[in-house]
């Protein structure tokens, strides 16, 4: 008992931070930083150039989605630690909107730097060009993410022997 305490400690350690800075406020300078159209386009001239650009962003979108899963395997390790199937349910959901959500962001980001050619013209047809309404939908389908990753991960970092009114109840099986 002692040690799933321990453990379940050590996991919110790397839970409420990583879903902190790069959940709630990574979104927001990812979301600034992630369009090349603005800086990148009037540069780049030729079609190779542009398909350099596009796949050099794959390293950082390997590396954002990873950082991004911490919080998702946080809260399997912690389904593992103390299964419950109302939970487990909630964790399977998360995992399966977390995949999505990675997915269009992806798309999205790629998608993105390869919509301009320098001088205006599109390079790639209009289903690339279509990426710029990805924001939208990943908004939508993160949106419950959040949330729903957020109230698993207070419910599981939670001490179990503690009640509302703040009294600690020790469990009979402690020594």
């Amino acid at each position: 008992m002692r040690h799933d305490l321990t453990a379940r400690a050590l996991i919110a350690v790397v839970f409420w931070p990583f879903l902190f800075f790069f959940w709630f406020l990574g979104l927001f300078v990812l979301f600034l930083s992630s369009t090349t159209s603005s800086e990148v386009c009037p540069r780049l001239e030729t079609r190779a150039e542009f398909l350099a650009a596009a796949n050099g962003t794959l390293p950082m979108l390997i590396l954002q989605t990873l950082i991004y899963a911490v919080p998702v395997v946080c809260l399997v390790l912690w389904n593992r630690l103390s299964p419950e199937p109302a939970r487990a349910s909630h964790v399977a959901t998360c995992i399966k909107l977390f995949a999505i959500a990675a997915l269009i962001g992806a798309i999205w980001d790629y998608g993105s730097s390869l919509t301009c050619d320098g001088y205006g013209q599109p390079f790639f047809s209009t289903a690339w060009r279509m990426t710029s309404y990805l924001p939208i939908v990943s908004l939508l389908i993160n949106l419950p993410l959040y949330v729903l990753v957020f109230s698993l991960g207070r419910a599981y970092s939670t001490r179990d022997d503690i009640t509302e009114d703040g009294v600690v109840h020790s469990s009979q099986d402690n020594p």
